[in-house]
């Protein structure tokens, strides 16, 4: 049996979105015990010249959620990225989960051929559905959650690869 287009993006899509919102949840635990302002860990960057914590799971949920509606033909949820804070974070991480739970195999199945255009503000992208998924949208999801990890385990999280992937 092959690997269908859903199977490789919806459930690993939730599962990931769920093991980030339990870290986020040792970070406020973290933040709390150290009597650190949550906006320090919120707004944590690993270099100056890269997003912080709050940019990276925008971006990563933004990867999920428009994965999903360009797969199955429908329109993209948007928000408005003005999350500050870990209980804002983890609203809009429950948001995309429940969207991605309401798009269907049958919406996403069958479109390893489909036709994706991307508009950034400086050029085009234009990709079919399985390349776009497994050589777009993977990456760049899984860099901006590892990205969120990583910043976070920096500034003393007690976190390990086990939070990251989750427990069999």
């Amino acid at each position: 049996m092959s690997l269908s287009m859903y199977q490789a993006s919806i459930p690993g899509f939730i599962r990931m979105l769920e093991n980030t919102s339990a870290i986020l949840d040792k970070a406020v635990a973290y933040a709390a015990a150290k009597k650190i302002d949550p906006s320090v860990l919120v707004n944590a960057r690993l270099a100056p010249d890269m997003f912080p914590l709050s940019r990276q799971i925008q971006i990563a949920t933004d990867m999920a959620k428009g994965c999903a509606a360009r797969l199955a033909g429908i329109d993209v949820p948007s928000y408005d990225d003005n999350e500050t804070s870990f209980e804002e974070l983890q609203a809009r991480i429950a948001k995309t989960i429940a969207f991605l739970q309401s798009v269907s195999a049958e919406h996403i199945d069958g479109s390893e051929e489909k036709a994706i255009t991307l508009k950034t503000p400086s050029r085009e992208l234009n990709f079919l559905g399985q390349p776009y998924l497994l050589d777009f949208v993977l990456p760049n999801f899984h860099f901006h959650l590892t990205t969120t990890y990583a910043i976070l385990r920096h500034n003393g999280v007690d976190i390990g690869k086990m939070d990251y992937v989750g427990h069999y």
